[in-house]
């Protein structure tokens, strides 16, 4: 099977089961999805949406979180891993939003990365699900997925990963197969016991086909 064929595969599948594929995290606004996201690093999405809805109901936008004193924000988030950490970078990213953005979240990925907290990866997330970018988050799920399923050869880092896969990729469909990959890595292609009974995609997993041969 050629890359290309492989490729073809992997999106005719998902674009047949799933679609409609989705962020998981609960958000109202791009700025609050921008906190979720800075929020869910090394941490799951299910803590940070039970952490959100006290912190958007006090700070629902840039100009109020910039406001807020560390000693009035950590307490909202002190569930999620590295909170103090996290306390400042939201007040630090509020607070850039409000004196060189106009209080607007920028749909850049160079601008992006100059907010507290955000790197490329968050910076990959908040453009593609925002605003259809074609850009690649590349996090463990993704990283994992695409090497099993031969996406990637031989990607030693998470950029490597998001080159590979946007170069292969039909531009239209690069911000979903983030969700994709995710979402597959979550729930069937689990990193200690992948469920490959319930995967549609043994066909040209590298993974399944090597312990066969072993």
């Amino acid at each position: 099977m050629t890359k290309k064929e492989r490729y073809r595969f992997f999106t005719d599948y998902f674009l047949e089961h799933a679609p409609d594929a989705e962020t998981e995290l609960i958000y109202n606004s791009p700025f609050q999805l921008l906190v979720a996201v800075i929020l869910s690093a090394q941490c799951t999405d299910k803590r940070v949406n039970l952490t959100t809805p006290g912190i958007f109901e006090k700070y629902p936008d840039a100009d109020t979180m910039s406001k807020a004193t560390f000693e009035e924000l950590f307490p909202l988030i002190k569930s999620i891993s590295y909170p103090n950490n996290k306390t400042r970078h939201l007040i630090g990213m509020a607070n850039m939003l409000i004196g060189k953005f106009h209080g607007e979240v920028p749909m850049t990925v160079d601008e992006l990365v100059k907010l507290p907290g955000v790197g490329r990866k968050t910076a990959n997330v908040i453009t593609s699900v925002i605003d259809n970018q074609p850009n690649m988050a590349v996090d463990t799920h993704v990283y994992r997925v695409s090497a099993r399923l031969g996406l990637t050869t031989n990607a030693r880092s998470p950029l490597e990963t998001e080159k590979q896969l946007i170069k292969n990729l039909p531009a239209p469909y690069v911000h979903i197969a983030h969700h994709w990959l995710i979402l597959h890595g979550r729930y069937i292609c689990t990193a200690r016991k992948p469920r490959c009974g319930d995967c549609g995609l043994i066909s040209i997993c590298k993974f399944v086909n090597k312990k066969i041969k072993s």
